[in-house]
């Protein structure tokens, strides 16, 4: 009877110990076709979720709009998005955190043959815009313009706003003289034989910015980082390494080259050298800089961009060790 009860008891300990070492899932809603995909994948093939001490479930979404939905609802443990929404967020009472994915960013690109060599000399001009009027990179550039060359960009110039596929099919058939476009969507209008006028990096330190400032993150809420640190870290620590592997390995890049929707080897090339250029430098991200920038987009934006936030709210970034 006693020994009975030892093997019951050993099996039900057993049991709790195996249902413990079970990694946690973590479902991370995003766009379907996003470049956030690559790094997912890349985490997944090579068992890095797993060996941080989790499981990962990628769910394809329509859009950003609809992920934030799924977030704020409780249906997704990590979305991607911008500092700056996470900044609005936690202004607003929301706990949101941001763990740095990616420093890419847009620029201006005009035709091959088109003669302009700054923003003043699209005057009378139409600019393909991926996005709204508050885009980010277009405010920046607004703001730039002024600067380097007193020139109004959007009072001088006609705008087409539109989503990146169309401002990219606008800009390759010359419906528009110039585009502003998300960094693929530019890697691929380079790769076509598009030119650079001017990368929203190079405007945004002209401004006195930070252009090693990481833009885009995975948001996390802050009740999941306080009931279980391990597993957020374990999330970053998974894209480092994630990260680490496809700015060296160009065999991995072959492994994902059929979901990158890259129509050349040109392209293909371009949308590699694109990712690896927009990997973060490791270790904490300067709060000064990202405040700088914030309070310059309070200045463009204001309440419609940014709401109730006017200084970077504390706790926004992810600042763990490296």
């Amino acid at each position: 009877m006693i020994r009975r009860l030892l093997v019951s008891f050993l099996a039900v300990v057993s049991m709790a110990t195996t249902v413990l070492a079970e990694p946690k899932t973590l479902i991370v809603a995003v766009l379907k076709f996003g470049t956030v995909n690559w790094e997912l994948d890349t985490i997944a093939h090579n068992g890095l979720d797993t060996a941080n001490g989790f499981a990962l479930d990628v769910q394809g979404m329509a859009g950003g709009p609809a992920a934030k939905v799924a977030f704020q609802g409780g249906t997704a443990d990590v979305i991607v998005s911008d500092w700056l929404w996470v900044a609005r967020q936690r202004a607003a009472g929301k706990d949101y955190v941001f763990i740095p994915y990616s420093k890419a960013v847009g620029g201006v690109l005009v035709g091959k043959d088109s003669t302009a060599q700054s923003l003043a000399d699209l005057k009378g001009e139409k600019i393909g815009i991926a996005g709204g009027p508050l885009d980010k990179s277009w405010l920046i550039l607004q703001a730039y313009a002024a600067q380097a060359h007193g020139f109004d960009l959007a009072g001088e110039t006609e705008q087409v706003f539109g989503a990146p596929p169309l401002i990219f099919k606008s800009a390759l058939s010359g419906n528009v003289t110039a585009a502003i476009n998300f960094w693929h969507f530019m890697a691929k209008m380079e790769a076509s034989g598009m030119r650079k006028l001017v990368d929203i990096s190079q405007a945004a330190e002209a401004l006195g910015l930070d252009p090693e400032t990481p833009l885009l993150g995975y948001v996390v809420k802050g009740e999941m980082l306080a009931r279980d640190p391990a597993l957020v870290q374990g999330l970053a620590a998974a894209s480092r390494a994630a990260k680490a592997l496809l700015a060296q390995d160009d065999a991995e890049w072959d492994r994902l080259r059929p979901r990158m929707n890259a129509k050349s080897d040109a392209q293909f090339e371009a949308l590699k050298d694109g990712f690896r250029a927009g990997i973060p430098a490791p270790g904490p991200i300067d709060e000064a800089a990202a405040d700088r920038m914030l309070q310059l987009m309070v200045k463009l934006g204001g309440e419609k961009l940014l709401g109730s936030a006017t200084s970077l709210p504390k706790g926004t970034f992810l600042q763990g060790e490296d």
